[in-house]
């Protein structure tokens, strides 16, 4: 049984720790499955959707159409976030530090400084940087830094007239916005026009997957499985209700700190919309997290698809294994799409339940968040998931407060003349 949040990462696809990248390396050490055999990482790792756009292209002209709307899409998310950022429309009490000068230097013990975080090891890399761990000599706490060099960015293509760039820019633009005890949190950006270097600084989430002994090997057991999904949920549901789909939710995305707590990482192919339009084409996701409706081209709807993940991540959870994995991409894709869900007997009836509502094929017969907040399995003895009070809310409560004083007043003063 994995003892810890690497090893359960190793176990369950690539090491993404921070979400450093989402064209991760293939591994040196492939998974082995009971039921596989040697690793298809390909499709646990998540770069391969770079280069299949789905499941069933039946032509070029078709795949450069779909190419020419997903970049339209990217586009109008791009359009969207700038929009609200530039209005102010940011669901965060302190906004993000933004840096324009970079000095790097060393400690006095030879450390290697940038700015005023002394660094201390690697903790993860991809494709893209890498994620280093730095303490802060200003406040003493331990912050977890994406590094990046952005001429490799700006080189790197993700689709024809696209770079990777693009995707980091719109990761943070996205993480600007938000604040919730389950998400990230990004606190710094460092960009100094005149280096080529380019950092995140987020906070350190340094706690491990817990597991027990009540399920096989590679599961958490019930009782952590729920408190995770929990977390997940909550933290999901604020962001579909601030119009973000994360398009990524997978085991290794997801964080535990030292208290249990789970927060939602890597927001690299995260995408914004408007009002309820969550419709997406090409799916960026990891294959073996990948809703069946993305997987044979059709337009498909982004929260949708963000839940049907949650259902594998809740499936792996829980019994510690893909419920579908093939032999190639195709194999894969042509599993998710046409074969049953198979889930063993003697499993709690409520999880079965659960299991099974998060992973219908049908999208529009598929459970939404809320219907599981409020599953019997989710709740059980702790209630529903409650309602965040974002900084937003709070602040158009006010706002509704005021004015309604704003009324009370005025009627007060009409009456007394």
């Amino acid at each position: 049984m994995f003892r810890d949040s690497f090893s359960f990462i190793q176990a369950m696809g690539c090491f993404g720790c921070l979400g450093c990248s989402r064209r991760t390396r293939r591994s040196s050490k492939p998974y082995m499955n009971k039921n596989h055999g040697l690793s298809q990482d390909l499709l646990i790792d998540d770069h391969l959707r770079d280069y299949d756009d789905t499941y069933s292209c039946d032509s070029d002209e078709t795949s450069n159409a779909q190419e020419v709307e997903q970049q339209n899409r990217s586009k109008r998310s791009e359009e969207i976030l700038k929009f609200r950022l530039n209005n102010g429309l940011i669901c965060r009490q302190c906004p993000v530090k933004e840096t324009n000068k970079l000095i790097r230097g060393e400690d006095e013990n030879g450390n290697k400084m940038i700015n005023e975080y002394v660094r201390e090891c690697k903790i993860g890399s991809g494709s893209y940087g890498k994620v280093v761990l730095y303490r802060s000599t200003v406040d003493g706490k331990h912050y977890a830094i994406k590094a990046f060099h952005k001429s490799h960015l700006l080189k790197l293509r993700v689709a024809p007239s696209e770079t990777a760039m693009g995707d980091v820019l719109r990761e943070v633009m996205i993480m600007k916005m938000l604040e919730h005890p389950n998400i990230v949190n990004l606190l710094e950006v460092i960009d100094d026009p005149e280096t080529d270097h380019f950092y995140m600084v987020l906070e350190y989430v340094d706690g491990k997957w817990a597991y027990d002994e009540s399920g096989p090997p590679g599961a958490v057991g019930e009782e952590t499985a729920r408190k995770y999904l929990r977390d997940v949920v909550a933290g999901l549901m604020y962001l579909h209700a601030h119009n973000i789909i994360h398009g990524d939710i997978k085991p290794d995305n997801l964080l535990v700190t030292s208290t249990g707590t789970v927060k939602i990482g890597d927001f690299s192919v995260s995408q914004a919309f408007e009002d309820d339009k969550d419709e997406l084409r090409r799916s960026p996701g990891t294959p073996v997290f990948t809703a069946p409706e993305c997987c044979i081209g059709i337009t498909y709807r982004g929260r949708a698809a963000d839940t049907w993940a949650v259902g594998v991540t809740l499936y792996c959870m829980i019994l510690g294994q893909y419920p579908f994995l093939g032999e190639s991409l195709q194999d894969t894709y042509d599993k998710i799409v046409h074969n049953p869900l198979i889930i063993p007997d003697g499993l709690n009836p409520l999880l079965r339940s659960l299991i099974e509502g998060l992973l219908c094929k049908d999208p529009k017969q598929r459970m939404t968040l809320k219907d599981v907040s409020e599953h019997p399995w989710v709740i059980d003895k702790d209630g529903r998931i409650p309602e965040y009070l974002c900084w937003c809310k709070r602040n158009s409560a006010r706002g509704t407060e005021s004015e309604s004083n704003g009324i009370e007043t005025l009627i007060e003063i009409s009456d007394s003349n």
